[in-house]
């Protein structure tokens, strides 16, 4: 498990000065690079190789809104790992409240777009929490 710092800005927010909905999914996003690069495998590293993981599947549990310039934690754990799937949970704070929770899951594809194994290097590289990692 990671967590990831994030400073809310000004084009995060909607017109109601809310975090619009989506953009949690960037928050995500932002988390699972780092999550990625700190377990010595940048995103970037993937992609050389041939591979990608594309989000098939996401899902945002919002619990309470965040706003302009909030300072948010983004916790990003690795909880399941598949023949040729990635299933990441994440837990977004403002200091000890949780305001929203969520997970993506990846399917591993090869250049062309084919689901693929994901290669046993990737696979070596990155440490499953498990699900509950959060509990």
């Amino acid at each position: 498990m990671i967590s990831a710092h994030y400073l809310v800005c000004f084009g995060d927010t909607d017109q109601m000065g809310v975090v619009y909905y989506a953009n949690y999914l960037r928050m995500f996003e932002f988390s699972r690079v780092v999550f990625m690069r700190d377990c010595g495998l940048p995103y970037s590293q993937v992609e050389a190789a041939g591979f990608a993981l594309p989000v098939a599947e996401a899902h945002v549990r919002y619990l309470a809104p965040a706003r302009f310039e909030d300072r948010l934690t983004i916790d990003a754990a690795l909880v399941d790992l598949g023949r040729a799937s990635a299933e990441f949970h994440y837990r977004v704070r403002r200091g000890d409240r949780v305001i929203a929770t969520g997970m993506t899951r990846h399917a591993c594809v090869d250049g062309g777009g084919r689901p693929t194994r994901i290669p046993d290097d990737l696979r070596r590289r990155l440490p499953v929490d498990g699900a509950g990692v959060f509990d």
